[in-house]
This record gives structure tokens, C-alpha cells and sequence, in this order.
């Protein structure tokens, strides 16, 4: 067995924890209403930013009585049902099959459309760019269509902190302000330029179709229903310590990040769809910087007994890779707040983990279960 990893909540298996539920309802209050009765079209709901769109979206279907219904785009139902069982079993969720770049229109109004397929997928970003780039804007294009065609009175874009490049060296916290953007004579920069054709697409159908489309540019989060065998780092640090140690810092452990929790990240998401002002683009993420290094030293001094921090490189003289927000837009204008600190983020996050699996012996198993739903 693992390391014991200290734990919050009251977790069970398969779904996210009682306290996370009431942190969802209760941040989220007075939203609601705008949803009664109403259908909502949600694509990505299979992934991380998804699946917690979704938590937020059941636990206030069944809490207020809403009579909503979510109908939720996957290519992989079955999937979708052995990853995130609670959701897929939730009577107001309904399964669209179809990929995202020429799903056949559900028939009906909705009155608001998520769009987060597209995740940044490290593998697909560099072995095929051309479809990275497809399904990013196709997608995109396609999914803008129906909301245009169904009604839609409001639509989020979950695009990415990527589309800002590299962050400039003396940059702590990028603003949205920022108009610097990656280099596109690099293939790899395909995530970040079709997320910025995303954008693009929202802000025509915004201005010449009447579509009120908001974009929320996401950053680092951690929480349930991520992946732990990824490009993550935080996925990847937890998963060392669920086995025992030791966490494992590749490189020379300076590049900086911050994280969201996911429960905070809904609430985010679901105030942006509903309260954000059409047009805008709002960064969505934490302020609190820390070096990957010293992050796996957070998750170390969680674990009972702590295990060995392993740094692959010597730090360099070379300016650190940051990638952190600034989130003035979403405080000032909509009054949002990380509430949930890293260390309780972390925590409930191995709770899950350990939950969901009885056992550390089935951590391999995650990395195929994420992959199948890709």
C-alpha cells in the first residue's frame, strides 16, 4: 500500500464529495432560476472542466427543482458511463452521440450551450496537429451553428490561458489585456491557435449573429475526474503519492503554476455562462504562484509518512516557465474568489482517488479508463 494521504470529505465511489456538493450550492445560489425548465446543450462534458459543469448542474437540477435537462455531446457513451457513473445515471442528463465537429443537431430549443470540447491533449498536440487544429475550430464552428439554430440565449466557450503564448518574462499574473499570442511557426502551438480561432468564431457569431457568447480562458486546476498519468503535474504528483512515493519532478522543478480547484472552477464556469457580459473573455484559475517544486513538496507533507521528493534537473539560470492568471475581470465584475485552498485541494482530490479505487493497486487502470473517453 501508499503513503496515507491525509483526506477531507465525505467521499464516496464514483461521485464527488457531500462538501464539494454544498460548496457548489452554495456559491451558486440565486443562478438558477434562469435554468427552470429549460435545455441546456453541453460539449466536453466527458473531461475534467465537464464533468464539474455537470456536478454543479445536478446537485442544483435536484436542490431547486429546476425540471432542467442537459444534453450532454460524447462519441463514447459507455465510456462516459464507467468514468463518471453518477452523472451518467442522473435522470437529467441525457447522452447526444456524435463527434463534435459534425454531431447531427438535437431537435428542440436550448436555451444555453457550453462548449469545452478540445481539451489540451499533450499526445494529439504534437503526433497530429492538423487535428488538433480541426476539431478546435471545425468543432467550434459546428457547435456555434446549432446554438444559433436552437435558440440559444447565452453560449461559454471554456477556451484556454494558452492563447496568450509564452508569458513574458516579468509577468507575474497574465491579464486579459495581454495581445501577445504563440509562435506560429511551431507546429505545437496548434492547441493554443485553434483555441484562438475558438474565440474568433464565438466573437463574429457574438457581433454578426446575435449569439451572446461568453469565453472563459481556463488555466491549471486539480481536482476529482482529473487525470493522474497525463502531462499534469499535479495528477502526476498525487499518483507518487498514492503509490508510495517517490514524487518525481521532471526538469529542474522552477516552472511556476497555480491551481483551481474543480469545485471552485464550476462555480466560476456557471457564473460566467449566466452573469458574464457577452463579448468579454474572463481568465478563470488561481493567483497563488508556487514552483513545481515546491508543489511537490506540498503534496509530500500531506502523506503519512511523507515520501522522498525526487528533482530530476539542477534549477538554471533561464528565465522559469510562468503560466499564471490574473483574475481582476472575474473578481471585480462578478465577485468571484478561489475559496478553496491548495493544500484542502489537494486533500479532497486523493480522497477520491482513493475512493474510487479501494486500492492503490488500481491506479494503472485510471490512464485507460481517461484514454477510452478521449
Amino acid at each position: 500500500m501508499g503513503q496515507q494521504v491525509t483526506t477531507a470529505g465525505d467521499v464516496g465511489p464514483g461521485g464527488i464529495s457531500a462538501a464539494d456538493r454544498a460548496h457548489l450550492l452554495r456559491y451558486t445560489e440565486g443562478l438558477w432560476d434562469a435554468l427552470r425548465g429549460q435545455q441546456l446543450f453541453v460539449t466536453g462534458g466527458t473531461g475534467f472542466l465537464g464533468c464539474w459543469v455537470l456536478e454543479a448542474f445536478t446537485a442544483a437540477n435536484a436542490q431547486h427543482g429546476l425540471g432542467a435537462t442537459a444534453v450532454v455531446l460524447t462519441r463514447d457513451p459507455d465510456g462516459f458511463a464507467r468514468h463518471a457513473p453518477p452523472l451518467a445515471a442522473d435522470p437529467a442528463i441525457r447522452l447526444h452521440q456524435g463527434d463534435v465537429r459534425s454531431f447531427a443537431f438535437p431537435s428542440g430549443r436550448f436555451a444555453y450551450v457550453i462548449h469545452g470540447a478540445g481539451s489540451p491533449n499533450a499526445r494529439l498536440n504534437a503526433e497530429e496537429p492538423l487535428l488538433m487544429v480541426e476539431t478546435l475550430v471545425q468543432g467550434t464552428r459546428h457547435t456555434l451553428e446549432f446554438a444559433r439554430q436552437a435558440g440559444a440565449k447565452r453560449v461559454l466557450l471554456m477556451s484556454s490561458g494558452a492563447i496568450y503564448g509564452p508569458q513574458p518574462v516579468g509577468v507575474t499574473h497574465q491579464p486579459e489585456e495581454a495581445l501577445q499570442a504563440p509562435d506560429t511557426t511551431r507546429p505545437r502551438s496548434a492547441y493554443a491557435e485553434g483555441k484562438r480561432m475558438a474565440e474568433l468564431l464565438c466573437a463574429i457569431y457574438n457581433e454578426r449573429c446575435g449569439l451572446s457568447t461568453i469565453i472563459a480562458r481556463c488555466f491549471a486546476f486539480l481536482g476529482p475526474y482529473q487525470q493522474i498519468d497525463s502531462q499534469f503535474a499535479t495528477g502526476n504528483f498525487i499518483r507518487d503519492a498514492l503509490t508510495g512515493g517517490p514524487i518525481r519532478v521532471t526538469g529542474d522543478g522552477r516552472t511556476v503554476r497555480s491551481y483551481l480547484y474543480g469545485a471552485d472552477l464550476a462555480v466560476w464556469l456557471w457564473h460566467l455562462l449566466l452573469r458574464g457580459a457577452p463579448g468579454r473573455a474572463y481568465n478563470v484559475g488561481s493567483e497563488h504562484a508556487l514552483t513545481i517544486t515546491e508543489l511537490a513538496h506540498v503534496v509530500a507533507g500531506l502523506c503519512q509518512p511523507a515520501p522522498a521528493v525526487h528533482q530530476a534537473n539542477a534549477p538554471t539560470s533561464s528565465p522559469p516557465d510562468v503560466y499564471v492568471p490574473s483574475t481582476h475581470r472575474a473578481r471585480t465584475e462578478l465577485g468571484l474568489a478561489q475559496r478553496i485552498g491548495l493544500e484542502d485541494a489537494i486533500q479532497r482530490t486523493c480522497a477520491w482517488h482513493r475512493a474510487r479505487r479501494g486500492s492503490t493497486d488500481a491506479v494503472a487502470r485510471t490512464a485507460s479508463v481517461v484514454e477510452a473517453n478521449r
